[in-house]
């Protein structure tokens, strides 16, 4: 959880949000901010960084955007919000824009090619690495749990649209949540 004596500056929200733009290669973007928002820095506790992933999984948009969103939100208002959306898109943006200059000119090299696919296979492992933390918090939560497994089930194995079986299992996750609530 965030020190209540100290206000996060938004430089550092810039900088972090940064630094993980420009290292998170093709996606594992949420367990990068999980590491530098949760376990370095104790911006958030675990529980309020889980319960801003799934509000951020649960709304359109990019996942990574709207998970950033809500940590600038929860950290400094609109300033916030402002500060991480710079760091994490601003600055990756101008880089992606030199690696597509050279690209445009490299691109058939096939080291270059080699690189690429070294760095997509480190995103996927940053994706499951993520994946498995959240599944082990969810093991510890029965109807979490079965949940989750409703989802899989639902899009996984019988291809149901991935929107309707999301929008049910919130609706039934958010009920349970207000049923289970003690008065």
């Amino acid at each position: 959880m965030q020190d209540a004596t100290r206000e996060v500056a938004l430089i550092e929200i810039v900088r972090v949000f940064s630094v993980i733009g420009i290292q998170s290669f093709g996606g594992g973007v949420s367990g990068w901010i999980y590491r530098e928002a949760a376990q370095k820095r104790k911006w958030l506790t675990d529980d309020e960084f889980f319960s801003g992933l799934a509000l951020a999984q649960a709304i359109p948009g990019v996942n990574v955007i709207n998970l950033a969103i809500w940590i600038g939100s929860h950290l400094r208002g609109g300033a916030g919000i402002a500060a991480a959306l710079l760091g994490l898109v601003g600055v990756p943006l101008i880089a992606l824009s030199l690696v597509a200059a050279g690209y445009a000119r490299w691109g058939s090299n096939r080291d270059i090619h080699m690189l690429l696919s070294g760095t997509a296979m480190a995103a996927i492992g940053m994706s499951l690495s993520m994946g498995f933390r959240t599944g082990r918090r969810a093991a510890r939560q029965p109807v979490a749990l079965a949940l989750a497994a409703a989802a899989f089930v639902g899009v996984g194995v019988l291809r149901l649209p991935m929107v309707p079986v999301a929008l049910v299992l919130a609706a039934v996750g958010a009920l349970w949540g207000y049923l289970s609530e003690p008065a």
